[in-house]
């Protein structure tokens, strides 16, 4: 249930947002794991379940993936002035930052201890992502509907070129039809 619009809310939504963006280095993927953690454990804006949607609606839809997801997630604590909020909040880090860098980078981009963070952090990233993976597969892999979407889709990712839209358009068309079936046999 959407909680009432308030300029508190909406500077929640904002702040908490921009902590989130400030903290993710890698993209989308990376930011999983702190969505997790502030929008389902923390504040209970969302379930496990609806976070696994909106990330994957939001891989679906233009856009990056993590600003996708902020306004799908603000949208629902806070209405429309909630989901401008969350993507405001969310991008805003960003800007400043790049800001700065671009500034900075051509000028130390060749100096090797700059080369070598660079290098710690995509590790650390994939670290990050392996982690929200791992707890996503946990809690979606739940019987041998969902096993079989989750092995057809993994050999899928890796044998194919295909756009991840595909995946989750014939992924939700399976969970459709295997869910159907398996109705049909009781």
């Amino acid at each position: 249930m959407k909680e009432e619009q308030s300029g508190t809310n909406l500077w929640l939504l904002f702040w908490t947002f921009a902590k989130m963006g400030v903290m993710t280095f890698g993209g989308g993927m990376a930011m999983l794991p702190i969505l997790q953690r502030e929008v389902v454990d923390n504040k209970h804006w969302a379930t496990e379940e609806e976070l696994t949607d909106y990330y994957a609606i939001g891989q679906c839809t233009p856009g990056i993936i993590a600003v996708n997801t902020a306004t799908f997630i603000g949208q629902k604590y806070g209405g429309i002035a909630g989901g401008v909020a969350a993507t405001l909040g969310v991008v805003f880090p960003s800007l400043v930052i790049i800001s700065i860098l671009a500034g900075l980078i051509t000028s130390f981009s060749h100096l090797a201890w700059v080369k070598n963070a660079f290098a710690g952090i995509q590790v650390c990233v994939c670290v990050l992502i392996l982690n929200a993976v791992l707890k996503l597969l946990k809690k979606s892999v739940v019987d041998k509907r969902t096993a079989a979407i989750f092995v057809l889709v993994l050999a899928g990712g890796i044998l194919l070129n295909v756009s991840p839209v595909w995946f989750v358009v014939a992924a939700a068309l399976a969970g459709i039809l295997l869910k159907n079936l398996e109705a049909g046999k009781s």
